[in-house]
């Protein structure tokens, strides 16, 4: 029974027949499940699957097919409607809502914003329900599960960045490459076609660089090291959606030179400063070879000089200094001195670039005097010389003479010469007849490349006959022939010798010089009687600088080296270049001399390599670069002493004279700069010049007389050889003055200065002699002050009667050696302060008794007083004698002193005041000496009423009364 009932109720509710039993409600749900089990009989329907596609940062998704969801059931409400669709899975950003539960549209949206870059695509599940038969979800419909594809649609939304922030990139010169190298750049966006770099574009004009679409840069011509080393050039890129790069790329391209062998790191400008000692040339230098296979290597370093001077850093003393400072003998005759008053034979000839160096232009010849080169030669002589000589200019070679010694008159015979002609140097010496008139050696001749390749070499001729022997540079070479000649008849025909022609004196109309030489001659000199040593001549022709090895002692074992004799070229082999490299980088420079010439020197590096039995090896270029010699600072040379003194006439008269420069003082100093301590107003510290005394040798110190020559009938001058001898150093006395020469410490000249004396044997006619005296360093390069010193002779009057006292005009002048200081250099200088001021004094008779005592007192005083302030010039005192009393006066003119004028220093005249209170309180106490004193006391008016120069008066060492103005 139950069953058939169930089965009654839907067809009772479809027909709306309640059940009579139960309330309104009840029944209603009663009705719409069975109405629902009969009605709603279909599932809806959708399509199996979807694709669909949305715009990142977008909700709209569109569908293909679009969404929509079909059921059966329908007219029927609810059971043929579409109340919901259902996507299945997690976190899924996307929601599907029905837009019209009729028709069963549907939508698919996204629920937030969409990120191509996290996600490109979605795949999911989705589900259509139907609506049952009522407003509930109660008995809802499920359709199929359809598969959702959806696909996001990227946006360009990035810009495209490189991997690297800069390139960089090392090419070799002359080359075209297809790749230098490869820059990348990358894009966020998800997409390929705003994902991909399409393009890349160099941003910077005019650059030999083109780029492709890949990144790869090439160069589009050859690059060149010394063109341009480097190259900066930038790089941007584009997406395929033509968005440019937010930041361009640096590309920087080095270019390197092709790899050629040769040294490396070495600078061409090397300074020196005078006095640093030995200075390295090359402490970076190595070699580069190209992975060339080097067996052996041989280097050689040239220092040339050969263009300063006489080839080398030598213009230092004159000719006989220097044999003398290389232990040569003496007797050498300079015939090429600096020119001078003793020595004008060379005052008109060129001087080119130092007055030791003399050249000749084929225009000009020099004549020795008579006197200065012996007559005849002996068999043994020696004669030496700088020469610069090139090819003779001309189409046929003419003799040039260096030195010639012919018949000044009527004949034309050659005694001796040297000469060069074609590029050969020859020696002429024709022998004076004699018992055996047969052939001897007269021509030896030299055939040398150096003879006419235009540089400075020194010569050495060395005779003795029958044998000459030529030393150049200090190297020995034997005549490659030699000529014989008959001797010369002797005759009473006087000779001529000749520096650059040689004298024809006969058989022409009119003498004149022939033969002229061309080229630059230096340090010609002769030494008759003996000949030269060959450590002399090897000591003449050094150089006082050179090419020098720091720590021979670590040199490798494998390395070789050798120096030339004046250390200008150094050859150094080894086989292996790390022991080369190591060894050149301990070669420097050396120059010895205190005040080197300053200029260029320059330099080269020349190598040759040997490979391992390759006939094609590698090849090294010559290093060429130059020492630069910085200028030494220059020395003042200061001479200093008293410039002026009185003595009387019977000093004069005597054996050994007046000494002139009892207490002359030479000073060389220097400026040096020194920064003061005070920086507050600048905060930069203020330089301040300072004097510096320094020391170093002389040279010559030449005393002349002023105001006429000296009378050799009643004055000379004269200076004990001994003095001379034991300080090595020479002299030459005339009628001109007096010349000390030879290279010595100043203070050896001090000494030779200090015993200088002048003689007169007529002194009563003299007045005042002037004298001057300069000195000089490195042959007249550095010079002193002009010091000028004036003697004077005191004369004597006696007086033998009273009356003559009385009327006396008392002026004699004397000198008192004064120091002042003058400058920081601690520089002193006797000052003379004669006065001019006439005081007549009338003594009575009475008075002279009690003056000749007072006197007797005041002498002593003033003896000691003169002692210490002369203590130079103790020849120059006079022994004490009370036998006989005299007054010395003076009857020359008034005459104003030095030292008196209005630039007289305050420092003097206070000096001169406390002189005068010290004399004048040294005496008695009574009141005639005091008016004595008063009138001596001062010129600054401490006492007396006189406001000139009143006299000061004392007393003499020999007891005669001397009236100092």
């Amino acid at each position: 029974m139950l069953p058939r009932r169930l089965c009654l109720v839907p067809l009772l509710l479809a027909l709306g027949v309640g059940s009579s039993g139960g309330s309104g409600d009840g029944g209603d749900s009663r009705r719409r499940r069975l109405l629902a089990a009969k009605v709603n009989k279909h599932k809806p329907w959708i399509e199996t699957s979807y694709h669909g596609v949305i715009t990142e940062n977008n909700d709209t998704v569109i569908l293909d097919p679009p969404l929509v969801a079909l059921d059966k059931d329908a007219p029927v409400p609810f059971a043929g409607e579409i109340c919901a669709f259902k996507i299945h899975g997690q976190e899924l950003p996307f929601e599907a809502v029905v837009l019209n539960k009729t028709s069963g549209e549907g939508r698919l949206r996204a629920k937030s914003p969409i990120d191509c870059e996290l996600q490109k695509e979605y795949t999911f599940i989705i589900q259509a329900y139907d609506c049952g038969v009522g407003p509930r979800e109660a008995a809802w419909k499920k359709s199929h599960k359809a598969v959702v594809h959806i696909q996001v649609k990227d946006v360009n939304e990035f810009a495209p960045t490189f991997k690297e922030p800069a390139y960089k990139a090392i090419v070799t010169e002359g080359k075209i490459y297809d790749s230098i190298l490869q820059v990348e750049a990358i894009d966020e966006d998800c997409s390929p076609q705003y994902s991909q770099i399409c393009n890349y574009e160099i941003v910077t004009t005019d650059v030999p660089f083109a780029i492709d679409r890949n990144g790869n840069i090439r160069n589009t011509e050859k690059l060149s090291f010394d063109k341009q080393r480097q190259y900066e050039i930038l790089v941007t890129a584009y997406d395929c959606g033509q968005k440019p790069a937010a930041q361009d790329t640096l590309v920087q391209v080095d270019v390197k030179p092709v790899c050629k062998p040769g040294w490396q790191d070495w600078t061409k400008r090397i300074e020196y400063q005078p006095g640093s000692g030995s200075v390295p040339l090359f402490p970076s230098i190595h070699l580069e070879t190209c992975d060339g296979a080097v067996s052996s290597l041989q280097v050689t370093a040239e220092l040339q000089t050969n263009y300063i001077g006489k080839g080398c850093d030598r213009e230092t003393y004159s000719e006989k200094s220097l044999q003398k400072l290389c232990g040569a003998s003496s007797g050498i005759i300079d015939l090429l001195p600096s020119p001078s008053a003793a020595t004008n034979w060379t005052a008109g000839l060129l001087v080119d670039s130092s007055e030791m160096i003399f050249k000749f232009d084929g225009r000009q010849g020099a004549k020795i005097p008579d006197g200065i080169v012996p007559k005849n030669l002996t068999d043994q002589f020696t004669i030496t010389m700088w020469m610069k000589h090139g090819p003779s200019p001309g189409v046929r070679a003419e003799k040039e003479t260096i030195l010639c010694n012919s018949d000044k008159t009527e004949m034309n015979r050659h005694h001796y010469a040297l000469y060069v002609h074609n590029c050969r140097l020859v020696f002429l010496l024709r022998k004076d007849f004699d018992q055996a008139d047969t052939f001897r050696p007269a021509e030896f001749h030299w055939k040398l490349d150096q003879i006419c390749d235009k540089e400075w070499h020194y010569y050495v001729i060395n005779v003795e006959f029958p044998v000459v022997t030529l030393y150049m540079d200090g190297a020995t070479y034997e005549p490659y022939l030699v000529t014989n000649d008959w001797p010369i008849h002797p005759s009473h025909i006087a000779m001529q010798l000749t520096v650059g022609a040689c004298w024809q004196g006969g058989e022409v109309a009119k003498p004149r010089f022939a033969q002229f030489f061309h080229g630059s001659l230096a340090s010609l000199t002769i030494r008759p009687g003996k000949m030269e040593s060959q450590k002399v001549i090897s000591c003449l022709q050094a150089c006082k600088e050179g090419l020098d090895i720091n720590s021979l002692e670590s040199l490798g074992q494998g390395i070789k080296y050798h120096f030339n004799p004046s250390q200008s070229v150094l050859v150094m082999e080894g086989d292996d270049i790390g022991n080369i490299n190591r060894a050149l980088q301990k070669v420097s420079y050396i120059n010895s001399r205190q005040f080197p010439t300053a200029g260029v020197r320059r330099l080269r590096l020349s190598s040759k390599v040997q490979c391992f039995g390759e006939d094609v090896c590698i090849s090294i270029p010559d290093v060429d670069a130059y020492i630069m010699v910085l200028q030494a600072i220059e020395p003042q040379i200061t001479l200093q002493g008293t410039e002026r003194f009185w003595r009387p006439a019977a000093q004069f008269e005597s054996a050994r004279g007046v000494t002139l420069f009892p207490d002359i003082k030479i000073v060389s100093s220097f400026a040096k700069t020194e920064a003061s301590g005070d920086t507050r107003a600048t905060g930069t510290a203020p330089k301040s010049s300072v004097l510096e005394e320094m020391l170093h040798n002389l040279d010559f110190c030449d005393i002349l007389v002023l105001g006429g020559d000296l009378d050799p009938r009643h004055e000379c001058l004269e200076l004990n050889h001994s003095e001379l001898h034991q300080r090595h150093l020479d002299a030459t006395n005339s009628t001109a003055g007096y010349s000390i020469y030879g290279v010595g410490s100043m203070s050896r000249y001090e000494q030779v200065l200090h015993h200088l004396r002048y003689r007169n044997w007529h002194p009563t006619s003299l007045e005042t002699r002037r004298f001057r005296i300069k000195c000089s360093e490195l042959n007249g390069r550095y010079t002193s002050n002009e010091f000028n010193l004036e003697v004077s002779v005191l004369h004597e009057v006696r007086v033998s009667d009273k009356e003559h006292v009385n009327h006396l005009v008392v002026q004699p002048p004397f000198l008192q050696s004064v120091h002042h200081p003058e400058s920081r250099t601690s520089i002193q200088r006797s000052s003379v302060v004669p006065s001019i001021a006439t005081v007549v004094i009338i003594i009575s008779v009475c008075m002279l008794v009690f003056v000749v005592a007072m006197g007797v007192y005041r002498v002593r005083i003033a003896h000691q007083h003169f002692l210490q302030e002369t203590e130079a010039a103790k020849e120059a005192e006079m022994d004490w004698d009370d036998s006989a009393l005299t007054i010395t006066v003076n009857p020359m003119e008034k005459h104003e002193g030095p030292g008196h004028g209005e630039d007289e220093t305050e420092g003097e005249e206070e000096e001169e005041a406390e002189e005068g209170v010290s004399s004048s309180s040294s005496g008695s106490d009574d009141s005639e000496e005091e008016e004595e004193e008063g009138t001596g006391r001062g010129r600054h008016g401490q006492s007396g009423t006189s406001s000139q120069n009143p006299g000061k008066s004392t007393w003499n060492t020999a007891g005669v009364v001397n009236i100092w103005k």
